[in-house]
This record gives structure tokens, C-alpha cells and sequence, in this order.
């Protein structure tokens, strides 16, 4: 028995789950899973949509790696399961987990903790769309709460045709909370955090600044830039300041966020990801490859750092 398979015990690979990013989260879910077999790790697939979470325990699984993404998997729900069966998983834990998934939870912690992020409204079906442009300017982004891989995202530049409240409508069907936010111009950027490591940045240039589903997991055509490309000392500056973010929502084990960098040197956050995808586009295995970390040492990391609690 290799050394690793003995420290682990058998682990569950936990993928593809009931949300709106099953595809990700299956392909997530076959990269780890080949990543831990090849360092002689006892894994095995399970799909929480398939399989009741119980059968964990029946069937004397000891760990989980949690490639679940968005609902289900990222919010705290599947965390708060396997804290009730006793099974340690990896990244972060139930209130991180819930908070991080709520954009507009998220971002009232930041403001009142000093993070920057851009300027927002919630809004449902009686907002004065014309007041929000008022005060937001256009373009603007309209985006479901509580989705992830950009599922939902409009943007908008134009109110001539009422294309604020058709955003909403398109936003609302995958969340009731929907948030219109302003929009920052300047270069796309992605911190990644694992253990208490602040990763290289990469920076993002997708086809017409159009970052969307297609171009983040199946295109070639976005390129990511790492390094970034930006002055140490303010590549040095982000990324602290980014575990500062990651530290304050109360995540742990591992995480991504995005963030955005504009002409004039300041910067805004996102959104912070703890459950990133570890598909062939990733960033976070891109960033881990910068720091010397290969694909599958850094999800044997990943699974070493499993708690309970």
C-alpha cells in the first residue's frame, strides 16, 4: 500500500451534483479524480444526484474532495451533510461556503470590512430602472445572487428597449435575488488562494472582453496571462489583499477570486469561489503550475487539508 493511500484511506470524489454546473463540475470531478489514482490514492467517483450523501459512511469512505460547483455542492449545503456524518471534505465550511455564495451577502462584508468591490443594487420586478442607471451609469451587469460560471449574466448598454428589466427577467430565472452592478472597466484578473499561499495572478483577455460560459471553460481563443504581467509590487499588493478578502468571508483550504484592475491602478472584487473548477481551462491548477505546484501535487494538497468543522 503506497504511503498516501494509507494517510487518506478511501476518498470520495464528489461531482457532478444537481446544479446548473454539472458538465463543469463532472469534468472537475474526472481530472481529480485521475490526479489522485495516479498518486496511489484509493478514489472513487460518487455523484450526489445519483447517490444518497449517507452511503458515504455505509461504505467507509474517510475523505471527500468536493468538485461540486454552484448549488448544492458551493453553498454550504453538502458541507453541512458531511459534517453531520463526521466525513472531513476539502475547502471551505458551511457559513464560508453559504456566505461566498451570495454575492450580495459577500459584498456587504466586504464594504464594511474596507474591501473594495463595485457599486450595486438589488432589484426585482418594481425597480425604477431609469433610477438605477441614474446612479450606477451604463454599461451595467445584471447577475443572479446566487449562480457561478457567469450563468445568468447580462450586460447592458443601452435602456432604449427596456433591456435592463429583460436582464432581470433573464437573471431571475436562476435566482429570485438578483443584482444589477456597476461596470469596471480594466483588466480582468483571478487570485488564487491555497492554504494560506496566495498564488500568482492571472490576468484574463477573453475574445471582446466577453468572459462568458463558452470562453471560460471551451474556448482557446481567451488567453490567461500568467505571471500577469503587472509590477511586483502591486501584483504583491493584490494578492495580499486578496487573502485579506478570502480571510474576512471566512474561507479555508482553497478558493479563487475575481477581481478587477482599472487604468489608475485601483481595483475592485468580484466574487470569491470556494469550490473553483479543475477542468483543462482552470486557474487555479494554472496558478499552481506558476508556483512550481504540478496539477496533481496540488490535489493531493488540496485533499490533505479535509476537515470537519
Amino acid at each position: 500500500m503506497s504511503d498516501l493511500r494509507a494517510e487518506f484511506g478511501k476518498v470520495a470524489v464528489l461531482m457532478g451534483g444537481p446544479s446548473a454546473e454539472r458538465e463543469i463540475s463532472l469534468m472537475s470531478g474526472r481530472a481529480v479524480l485521475a490526479a489522485l489514482r495516479d498518486a496511489g490514492i484509493d478514489a472513487h467517483p460518487f455523484d450526489p444526484a445519483e447517490r444518497d450523501l449517507f452511503e458515504l459512511r455505509r461504505d467507509g469512505f474517510a475523505r471527500a474532495f468536493i468538485a461540486l460547483h454552484g448549488r448544492f455542492g458551493e453553498d454550504g449545503t453538502v458541507q453541512g451533510a458531511l459534517e453531520t456524518l463526521r466525513i472531513p471534505y476539502t475547502g471551505s465550511g458551511v457559513m464560508a461556503s453559504a456566505l461566498a455564495m451570495d454575492k450580495w451577502r459577500t459584498k456587504l462584508v466586504w464594504l464594511a470590512s474596507g474591501i473594495p468591490t463595485p457599486r450595486y443594487r438589488v432589484v426585482d420586478a418594481a425597480t425604477d430602472w431609469m433610477r438605477v442607471v441614474a446612479e450606477l451609469g451604463l454599461p451595467l451587469i445584471v447577475k443572479p445572487a446566487r449562480e457561478g460560471s457567469t450563468i445568468g449574466i447580462s450586460r447592458v448598454s443601452g435602456v432604449d428597449h427596456d433591456e435592463l428589466r429583460l436582464a432581470w427577467e433573464e437573471a431571475s430565472r436562476h435566482d429570485p435575488l438578483v443584482l444589477v452592478e456597476e461596470f469596471v472597466a480594466g483588466v480582468e484578473l483571478t487570485a488564487s488562494i491555497v492554504g494560506r499561499r496566495a498564488l500568482p495572478l492571472i490576468r484574463i483577455e477573453a475574445p471582446g472582453g466577453n468572459y462568458d460560459y463558452h470562453h471560460k471553460y471551451f474556448s482557446d481563443a481567451t488567453r490567461y496571462l500568467c505571471p500577469s504581467g503587472l509590477p511586483e509590487a502591486l501584483e504583491e499588493a493584490i494578492r495580499l489583499r486578496s487573502l485579506a478578502a478570502y480571510d474576512i468571508v471566512g474561507c479555508s483550504g482553497w478558493g479563487r477570486l475575481d477581481l478587477i484592475l482599472r487604468p489608475d491602478g485601483s481595483y475592485s472584487f468580484l466574487e470569491v469561489n470556494t469550490s473553483p473548477g479543475m477542468t483543462g481551462h482552470s486557474l487555479v491548477p494554472m496558478a499552481a503550475r506558476q508556483a512550481g505546484t504540478p496539477f496533481g501535487e496540488l490535489c493531493v494538497e488540496i485533499l490533505r487539508g479535509a476537515h470537519v468543522g
